[in-house]
């Protein structure tokens, strides 16, 4: 008789300092451990408006608990569970949250799972990570070893620079210029409650310190990439692009035909799950 998996344990951090500090909801479970067949742990990295308590991400979880895999998942600040106001955010303030939550709940290699923004954060995330292992290298500090690693990336619908590339570039001269006079303009939205939601100048400026597309993108991992021929949010070019920036060897691009942006039928689970035990 197989026994019952153990629930998600739920924590909160604290992240960032004065009227910028906000508390982020993280759901861990730890693996079985590192031993031979173990795995690495699952780091899923959600999308913009989106929260922990999605179908894929909790799909991941299940997985995870069924094969003894550690995952960690989280809501960015002004999502979900974690505090702070969503039209406060920024691709900076929310790369800082995941670097914090990779940090403290993290161990071991891992696998970054990046939904739409998810994909920008992985690549950002990856990036930090091997810039922090390549300066202990470089100091030489031998007996020091960064308590993660960077296992391999799986990127669903991955919308990196979608700030500027998808957003700002495709916006109305109106809607620019409302953007910068008034700060924001409320975009219609057609998921969740179908609420419009801000997107601030702040945003739009702030995410341009983070552009990657514009070099080569070289993590030193295996990337997964899944992406939906029918997305109408992310086109396919833009993961076609993507590729372009990456390493050729051990990238893969999955294009599925009849797939939206969403990825969460039952069919395109199963090709991200796969897609995670491929890479270990």
């Amino acid at each position: 008789m197989t026994s019952a998996i153990p629930d998600a344990v739920l924590d909160f951090i604290d992240v960032g300092e004065g009227s910028s500090a906000r508390r982020i909801a993280v759901r861990h479970r730890a693996g079985r451990g590192s031993g031979p067949g173990q795995g690495p742990g699952l780091v899923w990295l959600g999308g913009f408006k989106s929260d922990m308590q999605g179908g894929k991400a909790v799909a991941l979880d299940g997985w995870a608990g069924e094969h003894g895999r550690a995952a960690v998942r989280f809501d960015y600040s002004g999502h979900g569970e974690s505090s702070g106001d969503f039209a406060d955010g920024t691709i900076g303030s929310w790369l800082e949250d995941s670097i914090a939550v990779f940090e403290r709940f993290c161990t071991g290699p891992q696998i970054l799972i990046g939904s739409s923004m998810g994909g920008w954060m992985a690549l950002l995330l990856a990036r930090e990570i091997k810039r922090r292992q390549e300066s202990l290298q470089e100091n030489q500090q031998e007996n020091q070893q960064a308590k993660a690693s960077l296992a391999g990336l799986v990127l669903i619908a991955p919308a990196p620079d979608f700030t500027e590339e998808l957003i700002w570039k495709n916006f109305s001269p109106e809607v620019k210029q409302e953007i910068e006079t008034k700060g924001f303009w409320l975009r219609p939205s057609e998921y969740g409650d179908g609420t419009p939601y801000p997107i601030t100048r702040k945003l739009i400026e702030e995410g341009r310190n983070h552009l990657v597309l514009g070099g080569a993108i070289d993590l030193g991992c295996p990337v997964r990439i899944l992406q939906g021929a029918q997305d109408p949010d992310v086109p396919w070019q833009h993961a076609f692009a993507l590729t372009h920036r990456l390493p050729a060897d051990d990238v893969v691009l999955t294009l599925i035909q009849d797939g939206d942006h969403r990825l969460s039928r039952p069919q395109d689970i199963a090709r991200i799950l796969a897609a995670v035990a491929e890479i270990g």
